[in-house]
């Protein structure tokens, strides 16, 4: 505390917080719920069988083999921004890489195709 002028002025950084004992708890407070609202969809995407050479040509040629659009701004030689891998925007990357292994696994097991175009 400081003393001016016969007033006493607390700062709060230096107020000792209440013990727990004496601290107010709130009885109404709802439970956290974490819902996923893309699980059903990482499900679909991790369970899709690649049976159709068509199919799967279309999705090792659809899904890039690495993270596209990383970049830095650069403005008179000074870095100003920086675009992160669409990798790390895509809550489905992992699901879609996935997806193409088992896609190009498909053309090179079953088809017996070169995927050295694909890569």
């Amino acid at each position: 505390m400081l003393k001016t002028n016969d007033q006493n002025i607390v700062f709060p950084a230096f107020v000792q917080p209440i013990a727990e004992e004496n601290q107010v708890t709130n009885t109404k407070q709802l439970p956290k719920i974490k819902v996923d609202l893309l699980q059903p969809v990482r499900n679909r995407l991790d369970s899709l069988e690649i049976k159709n050479r068509k199919l799967a040509r279309l999705v090792a040629k659809a899904i890039p083999a690495q993270c596209p659009f990383e970049r830095d701004i650069v403005v008179f030689g000074r870095k100003v921004a920086h675009i992160p891998p669409m990798c790390k925007l895509n809550p489905l990357y992992d699901q879609f890489v996935g997806l193409r292994f088992r896609a190009l696994c498909y053309l090179v097991d079953q088809c017996g195709e070169d995927i050295q175009s694909y890569c």
